[in-house]
């Protein structure tokens, strides 16, 4: 029988020596293998652990209630916040109001990375949006992400080198596999109409598509925010607010593209 992965974490009642080789010997006893362990957050600990059977798992958990040392706070079947959390040593931030939007500063770039590395492996249709000020890192972000999941990126609208907004794609780059990066502001600043035949063409694709700027993206296509399947926010600090003042600006008066200047 195959073992599946499921994810412990604990919180430490009191920190007394020995607690850690207590927990895993008793995961020893039951059979129950350790893949990773890590602190995670404040006096927390995280096991991704495997087993065969369910029981197992019943068995550990009535085990370690009774246990005054901690106080079991997660074991369930991992998710990828999970994954991330054993990973990285501490849970990426998610809005209490807004499940699907996430929260990053820029020191946490290298979480970052890793969090939508891990979105961007499956060959399916998802939409990833992304928020952030200039030179906040988003667009070198996604770039680094898709190496680590070993995608081939497509640039539809961008101006990380130049300015582009592409018309049509080479035979070549019409694949699930691709990562399709949008940048809502160029796309909404004087495209034609042929760009966004693109655009809607890539988005009925089942492969991954990334907005950068996706409220301004929504404000001037057809998509709402609830077509996204993430929101991911990058920031410089905790305290720095998103605004898109500047490019109202540009776009309320049509004074041309201009972005290079803003480093959009």
């Amino acid at each position: 029988m195959e073992k599946e992965e499921w994810y412990l974490e604990y919180e430490i009642v009191v920190n007394r020596p020995g607690l850690l080789g207590d927990i895993s010997s008793l995961l020893g006893m039951l059979s129950i293998n350790i893949v990773t362990i890590n602190g995670v957050e404040t006096m927390r600990r995280g096991l991704l652990i495997k087993c065969e059977k369910q029981q197992q798992i019943e068995r550990l958990e009535s085990i370690l209630n009774t246990i005054e040392n901690i106080r079991v706070t997660k074991l369930r079947r991992p998710t990828l916040r999970d994954r991330l959390a054993v990973r990285h040593g501490r849970y990426i931030h998610r809005e209490k109001d807004d499940k699907k939007t996430f929260r990053f500063v820029r020191a946490e770039i290298g979480i970052l990375v890793d969090f939508m590395a891990e979105l961007f492996k499956k060959n399916e249709h998802k939409l990833i949006g992304i928020r952030g000020m200039p030179r906040v890192g988003k667009t070198e972000s996604i770039v680094a992400a898709s190496v680590c999941a070993n995608k081939r990126w497509v640039f539809v609208s961008s101006t990380l080198l130049k300015q582009t907004i592409r018309s049509q794609l080479l035979e070549d780059e019409y694949y699930n596999d691709h990562l399709y990066i949008i940048d809502g502001v160029v796309s909404s600043k004087r495209a034609p109409e042929k760009h966004w035949q693109l655009v809607r063409e890539i988005m009925r694709m089942q492969a991954v598509k990334v907005v950068e700027h996706p409220d301004i993206f929504v404000r001037h296509s057809e998509y709402t925010l609830d077509d996204f399947d993430y929101i991911i926010e990058l920031r410089n600090d905790h305290d720095e607010e998103i605004t898109y003042d500047v490019v109202d600006q540009q776009l309320s008066t049509d004074s041309g593209f201009g972005f290079s200047a803003f480093d959009f």
